[in-house]
C-alpha cells in the first residue's frame, strides 16, 4: 500500500512539472502618434476678423459650419484642425454689446467648463495677460474629457474671443497627455502673439 501511494505522489509530482508558460501582464501601450514635421509658425488674417494671432503652418484653417444649414453667430468662427493628431480648436469670437455683454460671455465661458467636470479629476484656472493688453483665463481640465484645454480673450470693452481644443477621438487620459502637452504649445503662441486689430 505504501509503495502504490508512494508511486502515485511521484505520478503526480512528474504531471505537475510540465513545462506551461508564465503568463504576464503585456506591456503598457501607446497609440502611434504621427507628429507634425513643419514646425513654421505663420500668421493668421483674415479679413471678417478684428484679431490675429501666430499658429503652426501644419494647423488647417476651417471655416465653421452648423448642421442643417444654419449660418455661425458671427462670420468669424473658425476651427483650426490639425489633423495629424486629430484635434482641433473651435474658435468663436463675439463684439461685446448690450445683449452679448462681458459678464454673461464671461460666464457662458465658465459654464461651458464647467460642464466637463462630471468626468473630470480636476480644472486649473490661469489668468492671461500677454504682451498686447489681452486679458483671459486658461481652464486645463484633467481627466478623460473631450476638451482639455478652453480658453477667452477679450479686451474688456468691444471683443471677447474663445477657444476650445477638442480631441476627435476616444479620450485616454493616459494616451492623449503627450498630444494635449504638444497641443498646448500651439495654444500658448496662440494667446502669447494674439491681440486686436
Amino acid at each position: 500500500m505504501t509503495k502504490v501511494l508512494s508511486f502515485l505522489m511521484i505520478l503526480m509530482i512528474i504531471a505537475g512539472c510540465k513545462d506551461e508558460p508564465v503568463l504576464l501582464p503585456k506591456p503598457r501601450m501607446y497609440p502611434r502618434i504621427t507628429w507634425p514635421k513643419n514646425s513654421q509658425i505663420i500668421d493668421f488674417v483674415n479679413s471678417e476678423c478684428n484679431f490675429t494671432f501666430r499658429y503652426p503652418v501644419y494647423t488647417e484653417v476651417a471655416k465653421d459650419t452648423f448642421i442643417f444649414e444654419g449660418a455661425p453667430l458671427h462670420p468669424c468662427w473658425f476651427d483650426l484642425k490639425t489633423n495629424d493628431l486629430n484635434a482641433s480648436i473651435h474658435c468663436s469670437y463675439y463684439q461685446i454689446s448690450k445683449v452679448a455683454n462681458l459678464s454673461k460671455l464671461i460666464n457662458d465661458a465658465f459654464y461651458i467648463a464647467s460642464k466637463h467636470n462630471i468626468k473630470a479629476n480636476y480644472r486649473k484656472e490661469t489668468v492671461i495677460e500677454n504682451d498686447y493688453g489681452v486679458k483671459g483665463i486658461l481652464f486645463e481640465i484633467e481627466g478623460p474629457v473631450a476638451s482639455p484645454l478652453q480658453f477667452y480673450l477679450t479686451d474688456e470693452k468691444n471683443h471677447f474671443f474663445r477657444g476650445s481644443l477638442y480631441l476627435n477621438s476616444k479620450v485616454n487620459p493616459d494616451s492623449t497627455a503627450v498630444v494635449v502637452k504638444f497641443l498646448r504649445q500651439n495654444i500658448d503662441t496662440m494667446i502669447n502673439t494674439f491681440h486686436w486689430k
